[in-house]
């Protein structure tokens, strides 16, 4: 029988000795997730793993609103990885257009690139294997092993882990950054049938969307509200450090935007002197340029003029 940890550590507070025994957990919540979940695209049956792993890039740090119509132009574009893997990782950079944190289209091609060399074409069903690719860490391994082929591994984005540190250690918000306290609390809650871990999966990661979320938590519509323990607790304020916020404007990431956006949209290689009509502040909007280069996302051609990398 599955049991929680109980050892509190430092980062992350133990788990109440109330704790509800997970079964009880689960059924709840695939329950609502059976009757609630959104009919995503990734989602649905015909969805093959190519979708999901597509999808899993996207969906880091940007929200199913602005990811759905970028990623049915890229499925539309590039049903299999080896047709993504034929086209220069500059094209990649271009069809992301503004989901942002651009790096990821290039690491999708690279793993696009190593599931044509490795796998025949073909996203490997091997949480080992998936971790191997260029671009891949544990969580998107995780995620593709568990939503596209059914296997039992924990799936810890920002969503079930909020779920997590509210339902069962009784706070509001998780660490910053995953602990191992939370991986280990992630093993000891995943039911043991692999169909029903999958399901899991998905439904805390749905339920930290819609209901458990971070600012305005709807826990009167909540399947678990009477297990929670942030809730039996009297759903006490954050007291941990400060959460991180996420600005835009005036940052180097803005610069960066705005400059590939001038390139995604040139057909040809495009003038210094264009780029520098792009933002007022030259030593920012140089390093910003720097930036793109560095990362890999720019290639500067010798005459001076820069485009999006065709190698």
């Amino acid at each position: 029988m599955t049991t929680l940890p109980t050892t509190p550590t430092p980062s992350t507070p133990a788990a109440s000795p109330a704790s509800p025994p997970p079964a009880a957990l689960h059924a709840a919540v695939i329950d609502w997730f059976d009757t609630h979940a959104r009919d995503l695209p990734w989602r649905r049956p015909d969805a093959g793993p190519w979708a999901v792993m597509v999808s899993e890039f996207m969906l880091q740090q940007t929200p199913v609103s602005r990811v759905l119509p970028v990623y049915g132009q890229w499925l539309a574009r590039w049903p299999r990885p080896a047709d993504l893997a034929a086209e220069p990782p500059g094209e990649a950079v271009r069809a992301w257009g503004r989901l942002g944190y651009p790096r990821r289209a290039l690491r999708l091609h690279g793993a696009a690139a190593a599931i044509a060399e490795r796998h025949g074409g073909d996203v490997p069903d091997d949480h080992t294997k998936l971790l191997a690719l260029p671009g891949v860490g544990e969580y998107t391994a995780s995620a593709v092993a568990s939503f596209a082929y059914g296997q039992r591994h924990p799936v810890l984005d920002t969503n079930v882990r909020r779920v997590f540190a509210r339902a069962v250690t009784g706070v509001q918000y998780p660490p910053n950054a995953t602990t191992a306290a939370e991986r280990k609390l992630a093993r000891a809650l995943l039911p043991e049938e692999e169909p029903t871990a999958a399901a899991w999966a998905a439904a805390t990661m749905e339920l930290g969307a819609l209901v458990c979320t971070a600012r305005s938590p709807a826990c009167g519509r909540c399947p678990i509200a009477a297990r929670c323990a942030w809730l039996a607790a009297g759903s006490p304020a954050h007291d941990g450090p400060a959460r991180r916020g996420q600005t835009y404007a005036g940052t180097d990431r803005q610069v960066r935007g705005k400059l590939l956006a001038v390139l995604r949209e040139a057909v040809g290689p495009v003038e210094q002197a264009v780029l520098d009509g792009v933002w007022d502040e030259p030593i920012q909007r140089a390093r910003a340029l720097d930036g793109l280069v560095a990362d890999g996302l720019v290639e500067p051609l010798a005459d001076g003029a820069y485009r999006l990398p065709l190698t």
